[in-house]
């Protein structure tokens, strides 16, 4: 209530500006994860498409227009569901309903193997349901698929806060390990995973839905802090996720990206260790 009616946060005085950043759609993504080739591609906010180990794999999968059917998307998922090639594998990270897309769930099929954190199995209504608990993992032919921990909570309606688990995932395939962090604020699990599940090659982490901090804060990292996770994972590459695609927090739309640019460069990282994708955008995944 003090968020959504209190007095908000001083802006900066280009929002306007960077609140109409909306990036663009690619093509091509279809036809890449059609490939067989290990690619990633970024459908938006959360929900990434990748192809390891000869598997296609999706997480947090969210092609409706809106989420709850009230906060529209700003941009098209970058690849329409009627174009994606078959799953083989759908991870969801934790039950809030822009992560947990109900309607987008019951579209995918029942041939899929879909993994979730524990407590959230009978939500989705599929035959092939593996629920995992903190650091366990499931394999999957050439993948091993693990729950790892996130600094959030789960609640799915007002009596349900924290009655089931939330996480992210570490995928590793003979290319490499690709990381979901799902949502999560800044925390030590990060030099853990890295530790335990390393070397991390490919760390797909949020950027956005940040401000204001003293709400956010506690469950969701701002774009220094998820720099700060990434280098904590000792991953070789960022790629940013949970921004421009729904309007939800109070940062402009194009300030996360512009923000963590910045950190990048001022540190002097190499450019091409930075994944700031369009939507649709498909990018090969090659552990060297």
């Amino acid at each position: 209530m003090r968020w959504k009616f209190g007095r908000g946060e001083p802006r900066r005085a280009d929002y306007a500006v960077l609140d109409a950043v909306r990036p663009g759609t690619q093509t091509g993504g279809a036809a890449a994860l059609a490939s067989g080739e290990p690619c990633a591609v970024w459908i938006g906010h959360a929900t990434w498409a990748f192809r390891l180990g000869g598997q296609l794999v999706v997480v947090d999968p969210i092609w409706s227009r809106a989420i709850g059917g009230a906060v529209r998307r700003l941009v098209e998922p970058g690849v329409p569901l009627a174009e994606m090639p078959p799953i083989d594998v759908v991870l969801v990270t934790h039950d809030h309903r822009d992560h947990m897309d109900l309607p987008t769930l019951r579209k995918l099929p029942d041939t899929a193997t879909y993994i979730v954190p524990l407590g959230n199995g009978a939500r989705l209504g599929k035959p092939n349901v593996v629920e995992l608990d903190w650091w366990q993992s499931h394999t999957l032919g050439a993948l091993t698929i693990t729950l790892v921990p996130a600094r959030h909570w789960s609640m799915r309606m007002p009596w349900n806060r924290n009655d089931t688990l939330w996480g992210g995932y570490v995928v590793r395939g003979p290319e490499g390990a690709a990381y979901h962090s799902g949502d999560t604020a800044w925390g030590e699990h990060f030099a853990e995973i890295g530790q335990r599940l390393g070397p991390i090659d490919w760390a797909m982490l949020p950027i956005g839905a940040y401000a204001p901090r003293w709400f956010m804060e506690p469950q969701h990292m701002d774009p220094d802090e998820a720099a700060r996770g990434f280098e904590a994972l000792g991953a070789r590459n960022l790629l940013a996720m949970h921004w421009g695609t729904f309007k939800l927090p109070d940062e402009a739309v194009g300030e996360p990206p512009e923000r963590l640019r910045a950190w990048w460069q001022a540190r002097g990282l190499p450019p091409e260790r930075l994944w700031i994708c369009d939507v649709g955008e498909a990018r090969p995944l090659r552990s060297a």
